[in-house]
């Protein structure tokens, strides 16, 4: 079933399967890493930006914050003349089945062609790795940009899709029969926000960091629904510091790009630790921390 409209909803987070944390963090060395073309409006102004040199640091220190929360970092290389390969939460949805205790990912069309030869590279990781490989039918006409705009409601059998600037709509009907979920649908509205991880951060299941500007009433009416507690990101903090490109792995720490005041407030009144970090190279290329991760089963 796919939700888009608050009026056709009938979803209850206590009647959906239950669907265990991921536990292993997959990211991928930024070796290649710079901003060399614009396919979203934060690259206008960085090509040939990176400071190369910084962005290994940024990154080593991601890495790090991951083991020391007990997520031990399973690497991927990135490819010469794949610059955007470091954000692998794009070319894949991963999935787990505890009815079967199977796991697998659904491989992304990438929308931007710059970016469509990234996904062989991690087909050919998560084959290594055991994983079923599934594709969307080879007949739909359609763009999907992994967990970019796939999110699952965490502990529950339940995803979130974005559509609008990279991800097309049709995707998530092949999506919800694949996997056999229910997805509920939310349409972006402004291209600043052009992937659903730039506005909507699933902190737990009942608490949601999320950038109202980036959705139309009926989204922000479905957010409201599944979640208890909404936390309302400051503009300036969204747009321009990717607050809500940030990652709770447990339910207790936020990883979140430094200097987002007005969100770790927040954050710290609803018993969350925001733990800070500098991702400001990344961010030339219109990606923060959860852009920069992939959670795997």
């Amino acid at each position: 079933m796919i939700y888009q409209t608050p009026d056709a909803f009938d979803l209850q987070l206590d009647r959906i399967p239950s669907l265990p944390p991921p536990r292993r963090v997959v990211l991928t060395t930024p070796t290649h890493f710079d901003v060399e073309y614009v396919i979203n409006p934060h690259m206008s102004e960085n090509v040939g930006a990176v400071n190369t040199d910084v962005a290994w640091q940024q990154w080593k220190a991601l890495r790090a914050a991951y083991t020391a929360l007990d997520h031990m970092p399973v690497l991927v290389n990135g490819q010469s003349g794949l610059p955007d390969m470091v954000f692998c939460a794009n070319q894949t949805l991963p999935f787990y089945d505890p009815a079967s205790d199977s796991k697998g990912v659904v491989l992304s069309r990438m929308h931007s062609e710059q970016r469509a030869d990234e996904v062989p590279y991690y087909a050919r990781f998560f084959e290594e790795e055991g994983y079923a490989v599934e594709t969307l039918p080879e007949d739909l006409d359609a763009d999907f940009e992994g967990m970019g705009d796939a999110l699952w409601h965490p502990g529950h059998h339940l995803l979130w899709g974005g559509y609008g600037y990279r991800t097309s709509p049709e995707a998530y009907e092949a999506l919800g029969d694949l996997l056999d979920v229910p997805i509920v649908a939310l349409r972006l509205v402004d291209p600043d926000y052009y992937h659903l991880d730039t506005c909507l951060c699933p902190l737990d299941a009942r608490h949601a960091l999320v950038a109202p500007e980036a959705f139309d009433d009926a989204g922000r009416a479905l957010i409201d629904a599944l979640f208890e507690t909404v936390i309302e990101v400051p503009d300036h903090e969204a747009r321009h510091q990717f607050a809500c490109n940030a990652h709770c792995p447990d339910g207790a720490h936020v990883l979140i790009q430094e200097g987002c005041e007005g969100t770790n407030a927040q954050l710290r009144n609803h018993d969350f630790v925001p733990v800070e970090l500098d991702t400001s190279e990344f961010m030339k290329s219109g990606g923060s921390v959860f852009c920069m991760k992939q959670m795997i089963w």
